[in-house]
Order: C-alpha cells, then sequence, then structure tokens
C-alpha cells in the first residue's frame, strides 16, 4: 500500500521542508545544552542544589526521551504534521513558563513540559523529511544536514545561551524561544505536507510506561545517589526498580502482538548498535559540557558570555565534522567516522582528566575541539543505520529510536557527571569547591574516556560483514 503523502510541487519545495524541520530541531537540541551555561545564575537566583540543577537539565531530557517513542506512534497514526504543529505549541508555551518560573521546582515542573513538547517535534521531524525525500540520494543528503543540524544546535547552545544571558539576563534564554518558534510554526503550516503511515503501530501503554520507568529510575538514583547515600533504601530501590522494569519491558514488548517497538528489529547488528552508539557519544559530549559550565564559572569565575565563547571550540568543531562525517558515510562507509569519533571523543576527555585551577586556555580549546569532532563525526552515521534499518512505513517510529538513544545518552551523560560529587561541592567556599570539583572533575573525564574507547570497538562492530548479513536478514524478515 503506497504511502499517504502529499507530495512537494518541487525540490525547492523539498529544501523548504527540511528547512522547516532543521528550525525545530534547532529549539529541542539547543534547549539541552543552551540552559547549562545559565545555571550559576539559576542557582544563585533560586538557591537551588547542584542536584537541583542536575534535575532541571534531566526533566527536560527524561520527558523527551520517555515520549519519544509514543510521539512517533501518535504522528505515524494521525498526521505527522499534525503532531508537528502541536509540539511546537507547547514547547514555546513551556518555554514562556521556564522564564516566568520562580522556585526551582516551577522551572522542573516547566521543564517537563517543554520536554513533552520536544517530543513531539524531533523523530516527527525525521519522519516528514524521510517521507518527503523519496529519492535515495536526496534523502541521504537531507539526513546528513538534520543530522550536522542536531550537532551543531547542541553545540552552540552554551555560546547562544551565554551571550543572551549577559547582553539580557538569564531568563530570556527561555523566552527566545518563542519567536523562533513562532517562525517554526509559520514555515510549518504552509510548507510542510501532511503524511501518515498506512500501517501505523498501535499503541502499547505498557510498553511505554515500562520504558519511561526503567530511564527514570536509573537517572534519578544516579543524581539523588550523592546525596542520600548510595548504599541508602531509596537508591537501592530505584536501581532495582530500573533492572526490574528493564526486564518487565523486553518479556512484555516479546509477548505483545502489537509492541511498541517490534524487539525484532535489533537482530540486525548495525540498528543495535547505532542504538548503543547514541547513548555513548551523547553521555561523552552532556556530561563533558555539563563539568566544563560549571568549571568555567564556579571554578574560573567567567561571566556566562566569556563562558560561552570559551565553549566555542566545540561548536566550531562538530560545525566542520559534521558535514565531513556525511561524505565519509557516503565514500567508505560508516567504520571510519565512528573510529574517528570514538577517538576524538577520549583523546578530548584525557586531555581534559588534568583539569585545574590554572588549565592553559589553548590546552582547553583544543579539548573541546577534539571533542566537538568526535560528537560531530558520530551523528551521520548514526542516523543513517537507525532510519534505513527500519521499513519507511515506521519512519517516525524509526526516528523515535534514534531520537530516544540520544536523550538517554545525555541525560545519563549529566547524571554521571554530578553523581560522583563528594560533600564538599556544595561548599559556599570558593577553594574548598574549587578542588572538590576539580577531583570530581578527573573521574568523570576518565569515564568518559572509557566510553570513548568504546565508541571505537562498537563501531568497529556495527560495520563488520557480520553486521551487514545480520541487517539483510532483518530486511528480508519484515520487507
Amino acid at each position: 500500500m503506497p504511502q499517504q503523502v502529499t507530495q512537494p510541487d518541487s525540490r525547492r519545495h523539498q529544501w523548504l521542508v527540511l528547512a522547516s524541520c532543521c528550525l525545530s530541531l534547532l529549539l529541542v537540541m539547543m534547549d539541552v545544552t543552551i540552559v547549562n551555561v545559565v545555571l550559576p545564575s539559576i542557582k544563585q537566583a533560586f538557591g537551588a542544589s547542584l542536584s537541583g540543577l542536575q534535575w532541571i537539565v534531566d526533566a527536560y531530557t527524561l520527558t523527551v526521551a520517555a515520549l519519544l517513542m509514543a510521539a512517533g506512534t501518535l504522528a505515524d497514526r494521525f498526521g505527522r504534521r499534525k503532531v508537528f504543529l502541536t509540539g511546537i505549541v507547547i514547547f514555546c508555551t513551556a518555554s514562556a513558563f521556564c522564564g516566568l518560573a520562580l522556585t526551582p521546582t516551577q522551572m522542573i515542573v516547566a521543564r517537563i513540559l517543554q520536554g513533552v513538547g520536544g517530543a513531539m517535534l524531533n523523530p516527527v521531524a525525521l519522519s516528514i523529511i524521510a517521507n518527503t525525500f523519496l529519492d535515495p540520494g536526496d534523502r541521504a543528503r537531507a539526513i546528513g544536514l538534520w543530522g550536522m543540524m542536531s550537532g551543531i544546535a547542541l553545540a552552540l547552545g552554551p555560546a547562544v545561551g551565554g551571550f543572551i544571558a549577559d547582553a539580557l539576563n538569564w531568563r530570556a534564554v527561555f523566552w527566545i524561544n518563542v519567536p523562533v518558534g513562532l517562525i517554526a510554526l509559520a514555515m510549518t503550516i504552509r510548507f510542510v505536507p501532511e503524511s501518515r503511515s498506512p500501517i501505523p503501530a498501535r499503541f502499547d501503554p505498557a510498553g511505554q510506561g515500562l520504558a519511561a520507568l526503567t530511564s527514570m529510575a536509573l537517572v534519578g538514583a544516579l543524581i539523588e545517589g550523592p546525596d542520600l547515600g548510595w548504599q541508602s533504601a531509596p537508591i537501592l530501590g530505584l536501581l532495582i526498580l530500573s533492572v526490574l522494569s528493564l526486564v518487565t519491558f523486553l518479556i512484555v514488548e516479546k509477548r505483545s502482538t502489537h509492541p511498541m517497538l517490534n524487539l525484532g528489529f535489533f537482530r540486525s547488528v548495525p540498528f543495535a548498535s547505532a542504538t548503543v552508539l547514541a547513548v555513548l557519544c551523547f553521555a561523552v559530549f552532556s556530561s563533558l559540557l555539563f563539568l566544563s559550565t560549571i568549571y568555567l564559572q564556579d571554578v574560573r569565575g567567567f561571566a556566562p558570555g566569556a563562558a560561552g565563547w570559551k565553549l566555542m571550540p566545540f561548536a566550531v568543531a562538530v560545525v566542520i565534522a559534521a558535514p565531513l562525517s556525511g561524505r565519509l558515510v557516503a565514500a567508505q562507509g560508516a567504520r571510519v567516522p565512528l573510529v574517528l569519533s570514538g577517538c576524538g571523543l577520549a583523546g578530548g576527555a584525557w586531555m581534559l582528566t588534568g583539569l585545574a585551577a590554572d588549565t592553559s586556555p589553548l590546552w582547553l580549546a583544543m579539548a573541546y575541539a577534539l571533542t566537538g569532532a568526535g560528537f560531530g563525526l558520530c551523528n551521520a552515521p548514526i542516523t543513517n543505520a537507525a532510519v534505513s534499518g527500519m521499513p519507511r512505513r515506521q519512519a517516525g517510529l524509526a526516528a523515535a529510536v534514534a531520537s530516544t538513544s540520544r536523550q538517554i545518552g545525555a541525560a545519563l551523560g549529566v547524571a554521571i557527571a554530578g553523581s560522583l560529587r563528594g560533600a564538599g561541592i556544595v561548599a559556599e567556599d570558593r577553594a574548598e569547591f574549587a578542588a572538590s570539583f576539580l577531583h570530581l572533575s578527573y573521574f568523570v573525564c576518565w569515564i568518559a574516556v572509557v566510553l570513548g574507547g568504546s565508541v571505537v570497538l562498537v563501531g568497529a562492530l556495527a560495520t563488520s560483514g557480520y553486521a551487514r548479513a545480520s541487517a539483510e536478514r532483518v530486511a528480508r524478515d519484515f520487507s
């Protein structure tokens, strides 16, 4: 049965659709990191603890991760354009609420609402692209640009946030989403065609709930563990709950006649590896970015704008590496960019293991650039593997799997960055804070080195002959 897609009138129209989708991605992905650079300002305004700051970051990413699958299914069933427009409205409204928040609790609630809107944008936009660009070559280029925009948005967040915070105030970091969102809304109404899957997946509330419970319990344990104690009953309970809910999710999805996610797709090694790689790469990037923004402001004493500019090597390297990654994938396959990505992430993290109160700005710039290059190289092969690993009629679900992995990785990275902190890190004395923080950063950066090295190993497996054969078998089974 053919796709129910309103065909674009011209190639120009196709690229306008892509521009509309990329603008929404800019909103969603930049909001993952733009708040990092104003965390010290939020801490001062609200008197928030470090765990409170982690929840302000992770409330958004966790909500997005928890709802992406449901959003993809909704879009495939009721119309991608319709769900996309709804997501823009919710996201902009929630951004305004963030700008008006007066307490950490209000901010966290508003960030959760932002996540609801964000979940309706990211995977749905990618499925719109997959169903608008019917020519395989054009689709590959469009997805490559999409992946590049994702990395650029994440890396630009701190610089843009710092500039806005210095020029206006930290609340304007959230208010700026409103006019940008209105532009995205107008472009979507004007250019984006409606589409839906002729055979949409049925809703799976049990699977959806268990998947969300697994991620929230794990991240919650990592964030609150240092405060409540790793052997305390609440933390042990959260960790046990996370494991049990994951096992139950696998059992429920395997037995369900209409699962949220057909586990048979993971028999494709490239598809399964793309999921793992997304978690690894985004965990490294988000953990180092979270640490770096606090380090530059609370240890080195830079203003938000200056800290944002210090982090610009992240963005510049992503801008350079992302299109290069797309060309490498097209010319040589995914192995080269994935191996280089892992080397860049591990190398940048290793350079930060010796972080000190007087670390050379040049050394920091080189470390950030190497990390950004590694991160920029990973997006194209991950996105291509995830989308190509599932039938196009379930493009919304395919995009949701890739996006969920990214968001879970980002949330875990922030949680890991704060989970090893010692009691001294909340001290009011700046010298004591700096000493505790730098001790923390040593361990977090070494964890990032290990995760970056894992990218090399998983990337090599994902591009092996065995992996390609498994993908061909799965393609035959689900054709």
